[in-house]
């Protein structure tokens, strides 16, 4: 960072004015010049100010493993002490620069804290300046929703609780869990008040740490067991929302992979277990506790000012905030295995190491390589010996005696990652964006991520067939994308038995779509390079052609000529009425032939259109640019008209679907599609066809789930919209929006519904298949799953987007009055250290009337 610049003043260089090299001579002294002919050209050391090596070391801070970690607080610490009468860069900016890096890089939090408590020892000032602030912020961050930034903030605080008195964070703890229990109270679906319990939960270990074994004994114990027993009321009630977000599914007489178990639960278990080994909390590092022969500084510590926490406001109400809340389950890609390579789930270190790293995770998503560098180093941030070396070949791990760790810290920062990436409904940011770290984190460290990513895969793919559909196709878009970036290469050998499973078999299908992915991402001859020989078969020659073939081009298909004189037409640009006349005939023709004259004109132009656009995307989405109003026309024309548009595009891409999906969603944002058209065809027409084989086709699911989001979308958008103040929104268009939503939802659970049942028509018709029939029962049941929970999830918002709506405005009226009582408060504060002011100025000046009234009687 280049806050000062080293060369000086004046336009020095060649051709920059002012003399050129001469002037810059002119401004040397004797020795420069002495030394500059003698052959030094080393330039004049430069000292930055204090406050710019403040901020470099205070962001750097426990990053370098081997300075040890008292050593840097002291010096962090002692440079800000030193420099106190710098007001203006080092008091405010320190304060601002904690608050802001306890958010940012929450890993960081409780070696901040260390600094805090040993600048506290010299300057308590600032320990009461930081106090206050934190104390607004989080009363800010209540007031909007804003619940990850108050666990982060509370964390802070948490750790300081060694120099508070009283109660300190007990209490607003205490508090918290007053609004937990009116809201859960309220209603048993109610997610804030889950929330809250989380916050509670997981700020509770940093309390306990941050105080002296006689403390945590003698005072703090019994408030953390009276916590406990009242968080317990709602952690052990399971939520209404978490059976629609289980991760894994397996069939009757299946293993089941993780039984999975609701955070705050599991949370409240590993609490009270700790809490009953006396808070041992050995993963959390504690910096404030100095190695016994720095004497000075452990007695300035254990003497250092208490200070009173300042009194944080809690609304009455509390809003859900910008970001949805839902119960969370806990996964790991790392189960079952001979050796604990990641915490198990009964060690409150699973909760604490992952919790910090999901905030660093979703907090730094501006910049990937920060957040991948943090993962990578994450056992610089807990306590020594949490973790076995960084490197260490997990066949090694069989070697390492107790007690000493076999958690390896590349294990514990990819399971994190993928808990993001397997959250259900939603990560909080782009899929893409968890591809990124991955990657970023590879490339960072490719000797120890790469082994650990390959055992997540194998887990991941071992169990592809019980887990959550929605998962299964995040998986194979990551597996697709990651390989991209790593020259494709994988050992496919592995799963080599699994090429001759049925199309239908889950594994199947996952290899079919990864590599089908793969070409999108790159192109088909150099995909099959790096495949083994069975799979060769899986990239048909069709697939190696740039263009798909023409069909009008064969005189044998219907239609022929009329199909080459409109694909002429429509190259050169004719006019309408020339294609009309083309048209028309096609038309006749059609009748003729007993044939529905709208769905064979509309097959053929659609199909000329999509010809004519072939080489490339852009051209493609040109043509129908050109031909749009043509296209709506025939899409109005008739349902039939309208699913022959889809089909068309559909068999023309077939074999590369990636495009045909880019082509449906620009129809459907002309409208010349309707997403009821997309469902109709995708779930009965294809589905249908194919006697419900193309329900494991991958591009297939992507379709429907992509034309879902876009119909959820738009009513988010209006619905958000209308929230907003300022902003005027027409009722009717909404509701209309939400009812096409709801008719889609329906059309998708009736379709879905019969697959799952096996009621459907062609599952009646066909000869009893067995086994296939039941992979298509099964994957039916699979996809409903998925759908039913969007359904869920869209009507959970659309209510809560009318109470959210609601209780922001109660909390506007709550804190005007808050802020009118302190306002209050500071005047009558100012008024009366006023009067005290001038009271003592009267007094003053009195005393002075009398000396000088003595004065004069002793000069008389």
């Amino acid at each position: 960072m280049a806050d000062y610049d080293r060369r000086g003043g004046g336009g020095g260089g060649r051709g920059g004015g002012g003399g050129g090299y001469n002037r810059k001579r002119r401004y040397r002294d004797d020795n420069e010049d002495d030394n500059h002919y003698r052959g030094n050209n080393s330039r004049r050391r430069y000292d930055a100010p204090p406050h710019v090596r403040l901020r470099k070391q205070l962001i750097a801070i426990a990053e370098n493993p081997m300075i040890e970690r008292h050593d840097e607080i002291s010096q962090i610490a002692n440079l800000f002490t030193d420099n106190w009468d710098d007001d203006v860069l080092l008091r405010g900016n320190f304060t601002d620069l904690v608050l802001q890096l306890c958010v940012e890089q929450p890993l960081k939090t409780p070696f901040l804290a260390g600094v805090l408590m040993v600048v506290n020892t010299n300057k308590p000032e600032a320990m009461d300046l930081l106090l206050e602030k934190a104390a607004r912020l989080i009363e800010d961050k209540l007031r909007e929703g804003g619940w990850r930034d108050v666990k982060l903030y509370l964390k802070l605080v948490g750790c300081l609780q060694g120099v508070l008195e009283g109660e300190g964070v007990f209490g607003v703890l205490g508090e918290l869990f007053e609004r937990a229990v009116g809201l859960q109270t309220a209603s048993s679906e109610d997610t804030i008040g889950t929330e809250i319990v989380k916050i509670i939960l997981l700020t509770l270990p940093y309390v306990m740490a941050a105080g002296s074994p006689e403390q945590v004994q003698q005072e703090w114990q019994q408030k953390a067991a009276d916590l406990l027993e009242n968080t317990a009321i709602i952690a052990s009630e399971p939520h209404p929302l978490q059976a629609v977000i289980e991760p894994y599914h397996p069939e009757a007489g299946e293993e089941n992979p993780a039984q999975s178990q609701s955070l705050i639960s599991l949370l409240q278990a590993q609490l009270q277990a700790e809490a009953a080994q006396g808070w041992a909390l050995s993963c959390l590092p504690r910096p404030w506790q100095f190695p016994v022969g720095e004497v000075e500084t452990v007695a300035k510590l254990a003497s250092a000012k208490k200070h009173v926490l300042p009194n944080i406001v809690i609304p009455k109400t509390v809003v859900r905030g910008p970001r949805p809340l839902f119960p969370e389950v806990y996964i790991s890609v790392y189960g079952q295995q001979e050796v604990e390579s990641v915490p198990p789930p009964t060690s409150l270190a699973s909760s604490l190491i992952r919790d910090a790293l999901l905030d660093t995770i979703n907090v730094l998503h501006f910049n990937r390589n920060a957040t991948a560098r943090q993962l990578i180093e994450v056992d610089c941030y807990f306590a020594p010996r949490t973790f076995a070396l960084r490197g260490t070949p997990f066949d090694r791990l069989r070697d390492i005696e107790k007690p000493k760790s076999t958690w390896k810290p590349e294990d514990v920062a990819v399971d994190a990652v993928f808990t993001q990436l397997f959250l259900l409904p939603n990560p909080e940011h782009k899929l893409v964006y968890y591809h990124s770290v991955l990657t970023e984190a590879c490339k960072l460290a490719p000797a120890a991520i790469a082994p650990s990513l390959g055992r997540a895969i194998r887990y991941l793919y071992r169990n592809a067939p019980r887990m959550d559909l929605e998962l299964a196709y995040r998986f194979m878009d990551w597996f697709s994308h990651h390989l991209s970036n790593f020259g494709f290469t994988w050992k496919w050998t592995e799963w080599v038995d699994d090429v001759e499973l049925s199309g239908l078999h889950p594994r199947k299908a996952f290899i079919v779509g990864s590599i089908d992915k793969e070409i999108r991402l790159s192109f088909a001859q150099r995909i099959k390079n790096t495949l083994p020989e069975p799979y060769q078969k899986l990239i048909g020659p069709e697939k190696e052609k740039d263009v798909p073939d023409f069909k009008f081009a064969n005189d044998d298909t219907p239609f022929a000529a009329e199909g080459r004189e409109i694909a002429a037409l429509l190259k050169r640009k004719a006019p309408d009425e020339e294609i009309d006349a083309v048209i028309q005939r096609i038309q006749s023709q059609a009748i003729d032939r007993d044939l529905d004259a709208l769905v064979a004109s509309t097959d053929v132009f659609v199909t000329c259109v999509l010809y004519v656009g072939s080489k490339s995307l852009s051209h493609v989405l040109a043509a129908i640019e050109r031909t749009k109003d043509r296209l709506a026309d025939a899409g109005a024309a008739s349902d039939a008209s309208r699913t022959q548009i889809i089909e068309a595009v559909m068999a023309y891409w077939s074999v590369h679907p990636g495009v045909a999906l880019s082509i449906v969603e620009k129809l459907l944002n002309y409208s010349i599609l309707t997403p009821l058209t997309v469902i109709n065809w995708a779930l009965n027409v294809q589905a249908g066809k194919t006697r419900g084989e193309a329900l494991a086709w991958a591009h297939m699911y992507e379709l429907v789930f992509n034309t879902v989001i876009k119909v959820t979308g738009r009513v988010r958008q209006l619905v958000v919209k209308a929230s907003q103040p300022d902003e005027m929104v027409d009722d009717e268009t909404r509701d209309n929006e939400v009812r096409n939503m709801r008719e889609l939802f329906r059309a998708i659970e009736d379709s879905l519904g019969a697959w799952a049942g096996g009621t459907k028509d062609e599952m009646l018709e066909s000869n009893a298949r067995g086994e296939e029939d039941g992979l298509v029962r099964r994957w039916g049941t699979r996809w409903l799953r998925v759908f039913k929970r969007r359904q869920a999830i869209e009507e959970a918002f659309l209510v809560e987007a009318v109470r959210e709506r609601e209780r922001r405005e109660e909390v506007r009226k709550e804190w005007e009055v808050v802020e009118r009582q302190r306002r209050e408060e500071r005047e009558r504060k100012e008024a009366e250290e006023k009067e005290r002011n001038g009271a003592n100025g009267a007094e003053e000046e009195k005393k002075e009337n009398g000396v000088e009234g003595e004065v004069d009687i002793i000069e008389q």
